[in-house]
Parts: C-alpha cells; structure tokens; sequence
C-alpha cells in the first residue's frame, strides 16, 4: 500500500471517528496530525510489525514529553484496530506489543475559593455599574464564569450550550459531552439560575447559542479564556488562571465534601473512574496542606 493509499484510508478513518463515533473537530485534528506523523515514518502497511512500532515509539521519546506520545500512541493503536477490523491487516502489531510509558503524576492546579469569589464579586459589580449593551456583555461574563464553576463542564462544553438544552424552571442543562455522550446537569445556586433567567431574557431569539459574540456568533473557547483572563486579573492576582481550572476546583470541591467518587465521575462526564480517582490525589494534598499548618503538635516547642 503506497503513502498516498495510506493517506486515502487514514481520512477514511477520521470520517468513520466523526460520523460513527461522534469525535469532535479538535480530536479529529490531532489523530490526523499523529496519523500523518507516522505515515511519514512508515508509508507501506507491509512494512508496519512489532520491530517498526519499537523504532518509531523510540523517535517519539526522543521528541516528545512522556504525555504527548501517550497520546501518539493511541491514536495509531486505534486506527490499526480498525485496519484489523476492517480486515486491510491481518492483525493488529499492538496485540504483541507491551509498552509502558511513564508519565509523571502531576496533580490538577485549581483556583483557591476566595479568589474564585473575588472574581464573581468583580464581574457582578460590573454588572451594577453598566447599562444598554455594556450591561448584557457584563451578565454574559458574568453568566461564563458562573457556570464554569458551578457545573464543572469543559469549556468546549460551555461553548456549545444551546439555549434549546437549557430548563430554566428546573436549573437543568442537557450538556454534549466527549464522544457525543449526553448528561444532564443541575445548577445549584438560585443566584445562577436568576442570571441565566436574566441572559436569556435579553435574547429576542429563543434558539441558537446561549452565549455570543458581539456579532451573534458563538462564543469561541479563546474568548471564554479570554473572559477569565480579565478577571483573575481584575480581582488583583499574579496566578494563570484558565477555564478548565473550574472544573479542577468543581470536582476537588465535591471531593473534599465527602460526594461519592461516582457521582462526581458522572458530574464530570468522565467515561472512566480512574480519570476521576486523581482528585482524590488532590484532596490529599490539601490535607497534608491542612495538617502541616494547623495541627497543633506543629506549634510544639519540642
């Protein structure tokens, strides 16, 4: 099979990712990207066995952080399962194959809950003190922020809400996770409820987007970052600060106060409990935290 062969079945792939399996265009992007990576490395199947798997993860460690040939390597285990499936090879090389690539732990970074809370006082009083257009942009920001972290969801998640999948009575959000896979979440807070009454009732159109630009388009991920950029900054901290350490601090949140690992495993949209297991990690990390500066024995003079 020649390179362009290889390519014209690596798309044939991706297609079946999108139309069958529901990837989104951001997972799409990166298995091209690894796949064409490795295409050039090996343009003929014949040419691919256990030996070629070995060299070519060799290349990547001499490239790559542990984590992004995790991912490399994913990707290409999965596009041969299917080439096996599909029967355009005998047998998947990863069946023989045992690699072990050790990644470090690192914990997820979250946003300490007074700053959080000087971040919602900041966009709420912006909110006080403007009228007209400034007003719905403020309730917007606002609203961004606001759901970020009572709900956990990921940002592209945030992005592609629909004011169809919104319940207001309820305080319920259908939200379309990884892989197309649905769940529904509850807003807690009547606070964030009456907000989200408020942006929506601003809107003269009853579908599309929940949140949009200045041209009704909707809101990118860059510009949601870019709302959280202004604010951690407004609310005076040198921290970076990003969307997704919302859900970091959702979850740890829900760890601290004893939730059951499972139920936030589905609050979180995580297909696997062990995606979900770090942040008990966390936790524990904050314990130590707790019990190095509080416990008493530590202010012994002893």
């Amino acid at each position: 099979m020649s390179c362009i062969m290889m390519k014209s079945v690596m798309e044939q792939y991706l297609t079946v990712c999108e139309t069958q399996r529901g990837l989104n265009q951001k997972t799409i992007k990166a298995y091209r990207t690894d796949l064409q990576q490795f295409i050039s490395f090996k343009n003929r199947l014949d040419d691919i066995s256990k030996e070629s798997i070995f060299e070519y993860v060799g290349t990547l460690n001499m490239r790559y952080k542990p984590r992004s040939v995790r991912r490399k390597i994913a990707s290409l285990r999965a596009f041969l399962q299917y080439l096996e499936e599909d029967q355009q090879i005998k047998e998947n090389p990863f069946r023989k194959l045992k690699l072990r690539i050790r990644t470090p732990k690192v914990l997820p970074r979250t946003i300490p809950m007074p700053l959080i809370e000087r971040m919602l006082n900041v966009a709420y009083q912006d909110i006080a003190d403007s009228s007209g257009q400034k007003k719905k942009s403020a309730i917007q920001n606002a609203l961004v922020l606001e759901l970020l972290f009572s709900t956990g969801m990921r940002v592209g998640e945030l992005c592609k809400l629909l004011k169809a999948d919104i319940n207001i009575e309820s305080g319920s959000l259908l939200i379309m996770g990884k892989g197309a896979k649905e769940r529904v979440l509850q807003i807690g807070s009547m606070s964030v409820i009456e907000l989200l009454r408020e942006h929506c009732s601003q809107s003269e159109c009853p579908r599309g987007a929940l949140l949009v630009n200045r041209k009704g388009r909707p809101l990118s991920e860059q510009s949601v970052r870019a709302i959280v950029k202004k604010y951690a900054l407004r609310a005076d901290t040198q921290m970076h600060i990003t969307p997704h350490m919302f859900r970091h601090s959702f979850a740890t949140a829900l760890v601290e106060a004893n939730v059951d690992i499972r139920c936030i495993q589905k609050l979180l949209g995580h297909s696997s409990i062990l995606t979900t297991q770090i942040y008990t990690d966390v936790s524990t990390a904050k314990q130590r935290e707790i019990l190095i500066n509080y416990h008493p024995r530590n202010q012994m003079n002893i």
